[in-house]
């Protein structure tokens, strides 16, 4: 895309490369399902332990999550979405035209280094649920000890691979589906395993009111004490968790690859369907359902993967929302990897550098290290990145106002941009330097990264040029976008138009597909509210662990076919 003038020949130019077309955006119920989707982790599993083994205390789990993830929408809606919905560009496609090719190629295979590594988390984790029913020794080293363990992962991986393949609407669909059902599980689980946690506490199964359920969470989940007896972490900890948790997405703008399909800015709050659902909710059922699992098998909570916890709290759909739950966020994020394989290799399509990467992940996912590392990985990723994130909001956002040319090292044909490379690694070294330091909690220190980063790309862009004017390129670059525009209407006007399937039998199947749902919870609801002792609550949730399984294959078998109906009609 380097030569703006004349006519280009569009064809010969990755779709991936280009503004998404505006017949292309998705409305908001496409990102909701999305966000909770890939937000709605096995790992969630994992998170949720982690809190209690820190030694988080109820109110610091309840008001500090609450904070922080409020804090991560804010900065999904306020940061990430302007930029993303006002270029319809990839950071990866960004980055190339302010950056230059020598920080690009850097930055993109650093970001397929990172996502490939968190999709073979996610797949590894899903494939603790298929173990587990397969009566598969615990994979506890960090090379695989079992070949039907190696087996399991190639199955589950690939089923990753080929749906990321598909790209966006894919994805989008897998999570839509998926979405729902999580939610129900997720709710599900604390209340089959609340009475559990209440006969040990409170010596009854049953709970009365808010004060019980403070009592019981403060003195078996959250207790204020960490894994060694010792006072445990505090308020601002549990917020600035909770809001790094996703510096990557965010404050490092990969979610640009995303959101730059949404048709309005305001769709960047449809990001608390993870945060507030994902990061808040799961968390806290994980909480509870890990402490009601340590208690059942007399382990500690620490000593639990997620296929234990979800088992004993819903049975085999517990095995289920493993397995799901890691393919939802393996999905989002090997397509972000993809799109940056893509970006290194323009000449390649995204499906084949998708794939590429894919086999890559799934052998890495044989490796169980990926999994026990996942937390220190996602908090140096976001360090990691947040300083492009910076430039690129500096380029975007701040040159505008203060009279800088924005995309001015692509106006002067640079394919090195010295400001962007310096600014990157002195981010990198005063980011990380302050933890050397240790000046400040770790979670915040992406903040003043973020700032100085600013700066320092700003005063170096402005020895470089940033602070010129370029008219004739500036209208170059224009008509080049005006050509692009045009050539998508042609590609809009030549697709049929979308046709809602309104027919009975699709309307039933979404019933079917509801009630499913309905039936889980008021199972689920049922143990929790009417085990008036331990025997009758084993029966109540012996039904709820049969009847739920049932109701999981008709949600997914109905809602797929459902969903198969309508994507008929828009053949």
């Amino acid at each position: 895309m380097r030569s703006t003038s004349g006519n280009v020949d569009l064809n010969q130019i990755s779709e991936e490369q280009l503004p998404v077309a505006e017949h292309k955006l998705k409305n908001w119920k496409h990102f909701l399902g999305l966000y909770a989707g890939e937000h709605v982790a096995a790992t969630e599993f994992v998170f949720g332990a982690t809190f209690v083994a820190l030694g988080a205390t109820m109110t610091d789990i309840l008001l500090g999550l609450l904070i922080g993830n409020l804090l991560a929408v804010l900065s999904w809606t306020l940061i990430t979405t302007p930029i993303a919905v006002e270029t319809r560009m990839s950071l990866y496609t960004y980055l190339q035209k302010i950056a230059g090719d020598s920080m690009t190629r850097l930055y993109n295979w650093a970001n397929v280094i990172i996502f490939t590594v968190i999709s073979a988390a996610m797949i590894t984790v899903s494939a603790t649920a298929v173990r587990f029913a397969l009566n598969i020794p615990a994979q506890l080293d960090w090379y695989p000890t079992n070949l039907a363990f190696v087996l399991v992962v190639l199955a589950v991986g690939i089923i990753v691979v080929i749906v990321a393949m598909y790209g966006f609407n894919a994805v989008s669909e897998f999570s839509g589906i998926c979405a729902p059902w999580l939610f129900i599980m997720f709710l599900s689980g604390p209340l089959v395993l609340m009475p559990v946690l209440a006969e040990a506490v409170i010596g009854q199964t049953t709970v009365a009111g808010w004060g019980d359920f403070l009592e019981i969470g403060s003195a078996s989940v959250w207790t204020g004490l960490n894994a060694n007896g010792e006072p445990g972490i505090g308020l601002l900890e549990v917020i600035g968790f909770s809001w790094a948790a996703n510096t990557i997405t965010h404050f490092g703008l990969i979610d640009m690859a995303i959101l730059r399909f949404a048709k309005r800015k305001v769709y960047g709050l449809t990001t608390s369907a993870g945060m507030l659902f994902g990061h808040y909710i799961a968390w806290i059922s994980a909480g509870i359902m890990g402490a009601g699992t340590a208690i059942i098998v007399q382990k500690s909570i620490v000593q639990l993967d997620p296929g234990d916890v979800a088992y004993h709290a819903l049975g085999l759909s517990g095995l289920v929302i493993v397995i799901v739950a890691g393919w939802t966020t393996a999905n989002a994020n090997l397509y972000r990897a993809g799109l940056a394989a893509q970006a290194v290799f323009p000449k390649s399509s995204r499906n084949r550098t998708t794939f590429l990467v894919g086999l890559v992940t799934v052998a890495i996912a044989c490796f169980p290290f990926v999994f026990t590392k996942l937390l220190p990985l996602l908090t140096y990723a976001g360090l990691l990145v947040v300083p492009v994130g910076a430039i690129v909001f500096a380029e975007h956002v701040l040159f505008p106002k203060i009279g800088f040319s924005r995309y001015w090292a692509y106006y002067q044909n640079l394919t090195h941009s010295t400001p962007a490379v310096a600014s990157w690694g002195l981010g990198l070294v005063f980011g990380f330097g302050l933890n050397m330091l240790d000046v400040m909690s770790f979670y915040y220190l992406f903040i003043p990264t973020w700032f100085f980063t600013i700066g320092v790309y700003t005063v170096l862009a402005a020895k470089y040029g940033a602070n010129r004017e370029y008219p004739e390129e500036k209208m170059a670059l224009e008509s080049f976008y005006k050509q692009v525009r045009q050539h998508q209407q042609h590609e809009a006007d030549a697709q049929p138009a979308f046709q809602p399937d309104t027919s009975m039998f699709s309307r039933v199947l979404k019933w079917v597909a509801v009630g499913s749902l309905l039936v889980t919870l008021a199972l689920a609801l049922q143990t929790f509210l009417f085990s008036s002792g331990m025997s009758e609550y084993q029966s109540h949730r012996d039904l709820f662990f049969n009847i739920a399984f049932g109701c999981t294959l008709i949600y997914f078998s109905s809602a797929y076919w459902a969903m198969r109906r309508q994507k008929a009609l828009c053949k």
